[in-house]
C-alpha cells in the first residue's frame, strides 16, 4: 500500500461533504462580481467617468492599498474595486476546505475511523487538495462567466478569474503546511488567516509605494508586491495587459507547500502538530470559573486579530476625508445615496461606519458560531455536568460578544477619528459623529446576534450553514448593496442594517433603534427557550 491509497475514494467523500458549502461559496462570490460590475457598467457610462475614477484610483493612497489601477476600462475599474475582496474570500474559502478534511478530521476521530481502512497516510491530505484545487478553478471560470455576462472582455475576464483562484490555490497549500504545525482547527486557521493578513499588507503597502504613470491612471507597484500572493494575482493586470505568468508564481507555491506538508506530516504524530504546544497552568485562574471568562478565553484570539484589522481600516478610512469632501460624479452620488443627505462628509461618515457595522456582524456569527462547535465536538458536555446550565453558558457567549463588537465598531470609530483629525483638524468634531454612528449601528449587530442564537436552537445541525447565509442575505438587501441592485424595497426591508438611522447624516430615530432592540431581546428569548428545551445534538 502506498501513501496515497484510497485517494479517490475520500476525494469522493471530501466532495458529498462539502456538496453545498463549497457551491455556495463559488456561485456566491461569482454572482457577487456580475452583480457590482454591472452596477458600475450602469453608473459609468461615459469614458470621462470612467477616467476620472481611474485617476482617483490611481492617485489615492488609501485606495491604492485596497485596489491597483491598471486603466481607464471598466473591468480594470472592477477589479480595483473587488479584486482584493475576493482574492481574499478564495483564500479563505481554501483554508477552510482543507483544514475541514485534515485537522478537524484527527480533532474529531473521523480521520482515526478512516486510517483504519486500507488508505495511505497521504490520501486525505492529497484529497483535502484536490478538492480544494478544483473549487478555484471552478471559481476561476464562473467570476470570468460573471465578467463576460456583464458585457467585459474574454481576455480580461478570464484573467481575472485566474488571478483570484491563483490565490485561492496558494492559500490551500498554506493551509496544508499549517495543519502539520499546529494541533487544532482553530490554531491551523489562525496561522493561515495571519499568513494572508501579511500577504494583503504587503501589497497593499507596494501599491502605495508605487510609481503613477503619466498619465496618472496606472500604478505600477514596488517590488515588494513580487513577494506576495495577492500581489502576484494583481500583475496579472487582468484588463489592463493580460499578463498570464505570474500565475505560474501561485501554481509553484501551492506545488512546493503541498510538497512540504507531505513531508511535515510523515515526521508528526496522528492528532499532534510540529509546534509544541505551551502547557496550561495547573489551577484554573479565578477569571475560568464561571461561564463568562471561559467565553472570553475562547474568543479572545479572534477579537484581538479583529481588533487590529479594524483599527487599521479605520485608519484608512478615516483618511480619506479629505479626498471624499473633494469628491464629484458617480462617487459622490453614492455617498449621498448612502447617507441620505448632501452634506458629503457626514454622508461618508454614516456609510464607513456602515461597513464597521457588517464587519462587527461577520465577527459575531463567526464567534457565536463556536455554540454549535461546542456542542457537535463535545467540550459542552463536560461543561454542562456542573452547576452551568445551557441558558447561563450561552448568555456568556452571547455577552462576551456583544462586547466584543461594541468594541471592534468603538475602535474603528477611533481610528477613523485620529486619521480625520490629521487631515482637517479639529479632534472632538472628527471623533463625534463617528462614535454616535457606530453605536446606532449595535442594533442592528444584536439582531443578527440572537438570530444565530436562534439557529442554534432550532436547526443546530445545519447552524453554520444557515447563519453564514442568513448574514449574506443581510448584507446584499442592506443598504451597501440592496438600492443599486434594484432589490424590491419590501426585501431590503428584511435586512436589519436597513432600519439604522444614517448618522451623523440624519438624526437618530429613536423608534427604528427600540424596534431593532425589541427584535434582538424577542430572538434572544427565543434562542434560549429552545436550547433550554431541546437536547444535545451530536455528529452521527
Amino acid at each position: 500500500m502506498n501513501t496515497v491509497t484510497g485517494f479517490v475514494a475520500l476525494c469522493r467523500l471530501a466532495a458529498r461533504r462539502d456538496r453545498f458549502v463549497l457551491p455556495l461559496w463559488t456561485v456566491g462570490m461569482a454572482a457577487f462580481t456580475a452583480a457590482t460590475t454591472a452596477l458600475w457598467a450602469r453608473d459609468l457610462g461615459n469614458a470621462a467617468d470612467l477616467v476620472r475614477e481611474a485617476r482617483l484610483a490611481a492617485t489615492s493612497p488609501g485606495i491604492r492599498l485596497l485596489g491597483l489601477a491598471s486603466g481607464p476600462e471598466l473591468g480594470a475599474y472592477a477589479m480595483v474595486r473587488n479584486f482584493v475582496l475576493l482574492a481574499v474570500l478564495a483564500a479563505l474559502m481554501s483554508v477552510f476546505a482543507v483544514v475541514r478534511h485534515t485537522r478537524q478530521g484527527e480533532e474529531t476521530g473521523r480521520a482515526e475511523l478512516v486510517g483504519a481502512a486500507p488508505v495511505g497516510r497521504h490520501a486525505g491530505l492529497a484529497a483535502a487538495l484536490a478538492l480544494t484545487a478544483a473549487a478555484n478553478v471552478v471559481l476561476a471560470v464562473l467570476i470570468a462567466l460573471a465578467l463576460l455576462l456583464a458585457g467585459q472582455p474574454a481576455a480580461g475576464s478570464f484573467a481575472a478569474g485566474a488571478a483570484v483562484g491563483g490565490v485561492g490555490v496558494v492559500f490551500a497549500g498554506v493551509a496544508a503546511v499549517t495543519v502539520q504545525l499546529a494541533a487544532s482547527t482553530r490554531a491551523a486557521s489562525g496561522l493561515a488567516a495571519a499568513v494572508l493578513g501579511v500577504a494583503f499588507l504587503v501589497a497593499g503597502t507596494a501599491n502605495m509605494a508605487g510609481r503613477v504613470d503619466p498619465s496618472g491612471l496606472r500604478v505600477d507597484s514596488a517590488w515588494p508586491a513580487w513577494l506576495s500572493p495577492v500581489g502576484w494575482g494583481q500583475q496579472m493586470r487582468p484588463f489592463g495587459g493580460d499578463r498570464w505568468w505570474p500565475l505560474g508564481l501561485s501554481v509553484a507555491l501551492f506545488l512546493a507547500a503541498s510538497g512540504a506538508a507531505a513531508v511535515l506530516a510523515a515526521r508528526r504524530d496522528f492528532a499532534l502538530g510540529l509546534l509544541p504546544q505551551r502547557p496550561g497552568h495547573g489551577h484554573a485562574g479565578w477569571a475560568l470559573r464561571g461561564p463568562v471568562g471561559l467565553a472570553w478565553r475562547l474568543q479572545r484570539g479572534p477579537v484581538l486579530g479583529w481588533a487590529v484589522g479594524m483599527l487599521g481600516f479605520g485608519l484608512i478610512m478615516g483618511g480619506m476625508v479629505g479626498q471624499v469632501r473633494d469628491a464629484t460624479g458617480s462617487a459622490r452620488d453614492w455617498y449621498v445615496q448612502m447617507g441620505g443627505s448632501e452634506r458629503i462628509v457626514d454622508a461618508y461618515r454614516a456609510s464607513v461606519m456602515l461597513m464597521a457595522g457588517v464587519a462587527a456582524a461577520i465577527y459575531a456569527v463567526q464567534v457565536l458560531l463556536r455554540l454549535r462547535s461546542e456542542e457537535a465536538d463535545g467540550p459542552l458536555e463536560p461543561v454542562l455536568a456542573t452547576a452551568v446550565g445551557r441558558v447561563r453558558w450561552a448568555a456568556a457567549h452571547l455577552g462576551v460578544t456583544l462586547l466584543g463588537t461594541t468594541g471592534l465598531v468603538l475602535l474603528f470609530a477611533v481610528g477613523a477619528g485620529a486619521a480625520a483629525t490629521g487631515v482637517e483638524g479639529d479632534p472632538v468634531g472628527q471623533l463625534a459623529p463617528l462614535l454616535r454612528a457606530g453605536l446606532v449601528q449595535l442594533p442592528a449587530v444584536g439582531v443578527l446576534a440572537a438570530a444565530v442564537l436562534v439557529i442554534v436552537g432550532v436547526v443546530p445541525r445545519h447552524a453554520v450553514a444557515v447563519s453564514w447565509s442568513m448574514l449574506t442575505a443581510a448584507i446584499v438587501l442592506g443598504p451597501l448593496f440592496g438600492a443599486t441592485l434594484g432589490v424590491p424595497a419590501w426585501a431590503r426591508d428584511l435586512s436589519p442594517f436597513s432600519h439604522v438611522p444614517t448618522v451623523p447624516a440624519v438624526p437618530v430615530d429613536a423608534g427604528q433603534v427600540l424596534g431593532l432592540v425589541a427584535v434582538a431581546v424577542t430572538a434572544v428569548v427565543v434562542g434560549f427557550t429552545r436550547l433550554r428545551h431541546r437536547d444535545l445534538h451530536l455528529p452521527v
